[in-house]
């Protein structure tokens, strides 16, 4: 009966029967919840497309992931500080102890060839 009168948006009807047809609708039942499928996920789309045009938000968004991104380096970076610190302080009786052995060494050395040359 739809086909037959022609009023505002009966051609949508129409559509949408022969499309329900098409993937297979029993009865108007199945109809209806083809339909209400299809106008979810019809929302769903516009939901999406308008929060891809909220250029200001998805700005906003991006900000705080790159802020949140920044404090978690900073976190790690003090970390990965603290704990050289605390290898440098653990090496650093060897390597003063080798500095001046070598000086000792070097400065051995320097007499000897002084020594040496007279």
């Amino acid at each position: 009966m739809t086909h037959d009168v022609r009023r505002a948006g009966s051609h949508v009807d129409a559509a949408a029967e022969s499309a329900a047809a098409g993937r297979g609708a029993k009865g108007p039942d199945e109809l209806r919840r083809q339909i209400e499928q299809t106008r979810h996920e019809l929302g769903d789309t516009v939901e999406e497309l308008a929060g891809k045009m909220d250029v200001k938000g998805r700005a906003r968004a991006r900000a705080d992931d790159l802020r949140d991104r920044a404090g978690a380096m900073t976190v790690q970076m003090r970390s990965s500080a603290a704990h050289a610190g605390e290898v440098g302080a653990r090496q650093r009786k060897p390597i003063l102890l080798a500095s001046a052995v070598v000086a000792v060494v070097v400065a051995a050395g320097v007499v000897m060839r002084r020594h040496h040359r007279c």
